[in-house]
């Protein structure tokens, strides 16, 4: 069931082999044997592709569900170890490089844990694909999870000393159709909205766009642009002055960063581990007292 569930995720024998730490023919022959048993066929096979037929997707469904049953039973019956242990799927967000030292720091607290850590803007669901913590920006919107506020933060327009020198610091909202404006596009195909009180303004132009923040940063950084971005991720640029704000005073959006889960996960010590070593990052490493007033420029004559 494993094996079939590696290899439907991964529309790949070899790939869910290599997830697995087993051989392709190895998968192949598990599948060969669930579909002997099931009397089914689950998979469509070409020399490159395997897709799930109707009974294949049917059969996913249940196996996840039940493979999910087996790992909380798994970790009920470790709960009474004083070491957090054991596998932790984790949904991040895309713009995940500040997170991504965090999660090396709570690796390196617990040993014992294997992260599985998944990066990605969609909405995922935490209960059929069998994740055990997930972290977004945003409100939570599942009534099913429980959730703690690990951050609220200010989104600002940013950019490099040395592009505003060159390009002029905008004045208005209007005056950032004649500058490079690097977006981020979402999974939806949809421009990332930026912060501003009244967006109606201009028509703002994406010069650069990019499904993740991190090249937006780097781009800034480097003086190729004017990017929108999450105060949190580029804390230290700020206080440094490698970044500095424009339009503040047309800036509002706020955001949030949470991490969510099930009632039942908690239980878990990795999972109640997880929690808690998120919430002392934010409490801080994040604290707000730390944080510098942004570094900015007036606008050009």
């Amino acid at each position: 069931m494993r094996a079939f569930v590696a290899a439907a995720e991964a529309r790949s024998f070899k790939l869910a082999g290599q997830t697995l730490g087993v051989s392709s023919s190895a998968i192949g022959k598990s599948i060969a044997r669930l579909e002997a048993q099931l009397a089914a066929t689950l998979f469509h096979r070409t020399t490159r592709t395997v897709t799930l037929t109707e009974e294949g997707a049917l059969y996913l469904d249940r196996a996840r569900r039940v493979l999910n049953e087996l790992a909380a039973a798994e970790d009920e019956l470790a709960h009474a170890t004083s070491e957090p242990r054991g596998r932790l799927r984790v949904s991040l967000p895309l713009s995940g490089a500040v997170l991504t030292s965090v999660m090396a720091s709570f690796l390196a607290r617990y040993p014992a844990i294997e992260l599985d850590l998944d990066y990605s803007d969609r909405l995922v669901d935490i209960v059929d694909e069998g994740f055990d913590v997930v972290i977004r920006s945003g409100e939570p919107s599942d009534s099913r999870l429980i959730h703690r506020r690990l951050l609220s933060f200010p989104w600002r327009l940013l950019a490099a000393p040395g592009y505003l020198e060159r390009n002029g610091v905008p004045r208005t909202v209007a005056d950032l159709t004649r500058h490079v404006c690097l977006r981020q596009k979402l999974s939806t195909g949809r421009l990332s909205p930026w912060p501003l009180r009244d967006a109606g303004e201009a028509e703002m132009p994406a010069s650069l766009t990019a499904n993740i923040i991190d090249p937006l940063i780097e781009m800034a950084l480097a003086g190729a642009g004017i990017a929108a971005l999450p105060d949190f991720l580029v804390r230290g640029h700020i206080a440094s002055g490698a970044l500095v704000t424009a339009l503040e005073q047309e800036t509002e959006r706020t955001g949030t960063l949470n991490i969510l889960w099930t009632a039942n996960r908690f239980r878990t010590p990795k999972v109640r581990a997880f929690v808690d070593f998120l919430h002392e990052w934010s409490r801080n490493d994040m604290a707000p007292e730390q944080r510098r007033e942004p570094h900015q420029l007036e606008p050009s004559s």
